[in-house]
């Protein structure tokens, strides 16, 4: 992979999604690899600049450390819609071993969150910005859509 793309330094490091999802990444660390790590170190690695797509083939299974960064971003959506919420938010994430599935987020009986998934060995966000944008844009649905259906996500 090329040079960090991700800087300490960068405003958005202090963004609670940002927070949230190392904190998912590290927590989904076993083998402490990223204890000496900094959080934007841990993070860079979901910032595909274009260069960085191209490194990656169009056609191929997504490796573990992908699949661990992918639920980590969705622990860290539910995390997020339930501190909003004050409600029980849970990701559940299904993949076949070539990178399709689904990943959907419920809260109680209600499904907050549903996402299709594709070419996983490519998950990624252009930059920090487009992966807050993305977030914010999913977590205010989600948010919406518990806030009309109460009953349902309470059940």
């Amino acid at each position: 992979m090329t040079d960090a793309v991700v800087e300490e330094s960068n405003p958005l490091m202090t963004h609670p999604f940002v927070k949230q999802v190392v904190t998912q990444l590290r927590a989904m660390d076993s083998y402490g690899t990223y204890d000496t790590w900094s959080d934007a170190k841990v993070l860079d690695p979901m910032i595909l600049t274009k260069e960085r797509r191209r490194e990656i083939p169009v056609v191929g299974d997504p490796d573990e450390t992908t699949i661990s960064r992918l639920k980590a971003y969705y622990n860290a959506i539910a995390s997020t819609i339930e501190l909003e919420c004050g409600l029980m938010a849970v990701p559940m994430v299904n993949l076949t071993h070539e990178g399709f599935g689904r990943a959907i987020v419920v809260v109680g009986k209600l499904i907050v969150v549903d996402k299709t998934l594709r070419d996983v060995h490519r998950f990624g966000f252009d930059s920090l910005d487009k992966l807050i944008a993305e977030v914010d844009k999913v977590t205010s649905k989600a948010i919406t859509l518990v806030n009309e259906h109460r009953d349902v996500a309470k059940l």
